[in-house]
């Protein structure tokens, strides 16, 4: 199976359901990241991932989900992971990706991880 993608919003928070395969083969990896890049384009700034039904990863997939964590980073935005586990989860555990990019098992802990939005300051006077 390739790569489905499936969008829930929680406020301007982004879920993004990923189930199948990021790899190179079948440029799924490709299609992640034009539509991560789109809807960074648009102005998203919060996006969590959920891998729980990510089957396999290669270094195509976890290249885009660098790219997408460091591109939201330098905009003020987060990346969070949701979920990762069997092959997915031992590939980032490698790499050490779970000490930069936060991982949660718990979709409302998640959530409500993301910090608010900064507003204007308000001063009383």
């Amino acid at each position: 199976m390739g790569l489905q993608i499936s969008i829930r919003e929680f406020g301007d928070i982004i879920v993004l359901d990923l189930r199948g395969r990021s790899t190179v083969n079948d440029s799924e990896s490709e299609t992640l990241s034009r539509y991560l890049r789109k809807l960074i384009s648009s102005d998203a700034r919060r996006l969590l991932l959920n891998v729980a039904d990510l089957e396999q990863i290669d270094s195509s997939g976890i290249s885009v989900i660098i790219d997408t964590y460091v591109s939201l980073r330098d905009k003020g935005g987060e990346l969070k992971l949701l979920r990762p586990g069997g092959s997915v989860l031992e590939v980032l555990r490698v790499l050490r990706l779970l000490e930069v990019i936060p991982s949660f098992e718990d979709e409302n802990q998640a959530v409500a991880s993301f910090r608010p939005r900064r507003s204007a300051a308000y001063c009383p006077g």
